[in-house]
């Protein structure tokens, strides 16, 4: 018989470059295995977490979403307060919503919105290590920007996956493509793509090749190449992890009784 009386969802923060991804791992630390473990300190019998993304290993995020079932009558507001006490620094509940039983997000995302940061520095900066991927050479910005509207519109993505990514559907439609200086350091250039889905490193092998390209290592040009062959080999490196950030994900369905209440 199933014990759940309904479901929690919610938004998770985290600095992940000392975790091993979200995927819950027996050999390693996740960010996933902690949020669970932190959710089984309050209820023991709760379900396993569903996430809608699988981050990588040192890959941050601001705005990831996650669900579980639970037995407690415990309000959104009492499981923010009460995991914030469970949980290690690098990981954050910033909001929690009532769902049904079962709720899985994923069925429910309708975008998602990754930035990524590049510090080109000749010097190593401790405020951003493991927050920006640190290029030595002078990026050519005016070429980042070309290059990334070919990303624009709805496209076969298949070349711009990593070679685990199995799945038959490549096809993906990316709304928005957008690569500005950061207000808070001249220094970094800013990547923000936002679309309906994404691969297995879509989003590192995107930055590598806008890098790769602005650096003159790669042809303009590269992603309608590689849209157009399928062909990994036309792409540009993956980008490390530690420049990408999970920063939103929109659902169609976002719950009941938030917390904190979104502002009006």
């Amino acid at each position: 018989m199933n014990e759940h009386t309904h479901g929690v969802l919610l938004t998770l923060a985290y600095d992940g470059a000392n975790y091993s991804g979200f995927a819950r791992q027996t050999n390693a630390r996740s960010i996933g295995g902690e949020v669970e473990g932190a959710i089984r300190c309050i209820d023991p019998r709760a379900s396993h977490l569903r996430a809608v993304s699988r981050t990588d290993a040192g890959v941050h995020a601001r705005g990831q979403i996650a669900s579980f079932d639970t037995t407690k009558d415990i309000d959104p507001r009492g499981w923010v307060l009460a995991l914030v006490q469970q949980l290690p620094k690098e990981i954050a509940v910033v909001r929690a919503a009532r769902v049904p039983v079962a709720f899985d997000p994923r069925g429910f995302a309708v975008r998602k919105m990754y930035r990524y940061s590049v510090l080109s520095s000749l010097t190593h900066d401790p405020f951003w290590h493991e927050r920006a991927w640190r290029v030595y050479e002078r990026l050519n910005h005016s070429a980042i920007v070309t290059e990334a509207k070919s990303l624009l519109g709805t496209h076969d993505f298949r070349a711009f996956r990593s070679a685990q990514d199995k799945r038959d559907n490549t096809v993906r439609t990316m709304l928005r493509a957008d690569v500005s200086i950061s207000k808070s350091d001249a220094r970094v250039i800013e990547i923000e793509v936002e679309g309906d889905r994404f691969m297995h490193r879509m989003m590192r092998i995107i930055c590598g090749t806008l890098v790769d390209v602005a650096r003159d290592r790669l042809a303009s040009g590269a992603i309608e190449r590689a849209i157009t062959s399928g062909r990994r080999e036309d792409l540009g490196i993956t980008a490390p992890p530690g420049g990408l950030c999970l920063e939103k994900i929109v659902l169609s369905e976002s719950g009941s009784d938030p917390w904190p209440a979104p502002p009006h």
